[in-house]
């Protein structure tokens, strides 16, 4: 049953719980019960538990509300390695928990998990795929091992194979443009990557711990936080503000980032640092090339893994006063349409 809201107002509330005192038992169904044209957004209220869903979103203005991150968990467990009955891999774009496919999506209070495992076993396996302009995501957990999240577009072309796979496999690539504010994000390695412009604010940024104690000696590498992709004409990749970087890995094991493609960027200002990230920032995937063309920046790093311009490497960009100051969220997110997300909590 689809409970409108009051007079006056065009959008759609659903219910979803798991006892049968919702609207709907599963979140999909209430995707699903959502019309095809619909121009007005549609609220879907996810009560407390444990909803283990694949889920696939492709009808615009989406609105995810749960009771919580600790109290209303998305997850599923496909993994790149799995194969369909055919014998064909997943592939890493194939394994998403979530797929957002549509643009204007928001979601608060929730958690979205992979929990199929570390990659050594199963390879990427993502928690969530954005690919949707105007997304926002507020007080919500993001929980994976190797790429838990990916930000859309796909890049042009594989470098390692002749396709991709996945929902977007071949799609037109658009400018998309995402939000994250005051979640938790938990990953090994680049479990965060893609081509999106994207502001992380006030975010957890968890590194976990791959390495066995016998491992965890010095210049063993735990993983790298960031993977970006972003498309050569576009200003902004990654930028983090006021996050707090912490981890259960050995001291100097974890990079800031590497590009996954050449004209990756991302900036990281006003974050606290901890020791597991490694002195030198940054490491460039083998792709020398990239060290020319990649922007990895920092600004008023706090904390023991805090950048100087003598300790990273020396292609990385520690940002003056003046130049930091461009880096505003309205300033990053805006464009024709001046999209703020949450516009009343920033600024």
């Amino acid at each position: 049953m689809n409970k409108q809201a009051s007079k006056g107002c065009s959008s759609r509330h659903y219910t979803v719980a798991q006892d049968g005192s919702g609207d709907f038992s599963t979140i999909q169904a209430a995707i699903n019960a959502v019309p095809d044209n619909a121009s007005d957004e549609s609220e879907i209220r996810i009560k407390q538990g444990v909803y283990y869903e694949k889920l696939y979103i492709e009808k615009p203005k989406i609105h995810l509300i749960g009771a919580g991150a600790e109290q209303t968990v998305i997850t599923y467990d496909d993994y790149a390695l799995k194969k369909f009955p055919d014998g064909e891999m997943y592939h890493t774009f194939h394994s998403y928990t979530t797929f957002i496919g549509e643009d204007d999506f928001t979601a608060e209070g929730l958690s979205f998990v992979n929990s199929a495992g570390p990659g050594k076993d199963v390879g990427q396996a993502l928690a969530i795929y954005v690919d949707g302009d105007r997304a926002a995501f507020r007080s919500c957990r993001f929980i994976g091992h190797q790429d838990t999240i990916f930000t859309g577009p796909l890049p042009p072309q594989p470098i390692d194979r002749s396709f991709f796979g996945g929902p977007r496999d071949g799609a037109e690539r658009r400018k998309l443009r995402q939000y994250y504010e005051d979640c938790y994000i938990e990953g090994d390695v680049d479990f965060i990557f893609g081509s999106a412009t994207a502001v992380f604010k006030g975010c957890e940024i968890f590194a976990k711990n791959r390495l066995s104690n016998i491992a965890a000696v010095e210049n063993e590498v735990n993983g790298w936080i960031t993977a970006a992709s972003t498309p050569e004409d576009i200003r902004y990749g990654y930028v983090f503000m006021d996050c707090t970087l912490e981890s259960n890995a050995p001291p100097q094991s974890v990079y800031l980032g590497r590009p996954w493609r050449n004209h990756a960027k991302v900036c990281f200002l006003n974050c606290w640092m901890g020791a597991h990230v490694k002195q030198e920032g940054w490491h460039n995937w083998n792709k020398t090339d990239a060290e020319s063309t990649a922007l990895f920046a920092e600004f008023n790093s706090a904390g023991p893994g805090a950048g100087s311009k003598n300790g990273r490497v020396s292609w990385a960009t520690m940002l003056t006063e003046e130049e930091a100051s461009e880096y505003t969220v309205s300033h990053i997110l805006s464009g024709s349409d001046d999209w703020l997300p949450f516009s009343q909590a920033i600024k």
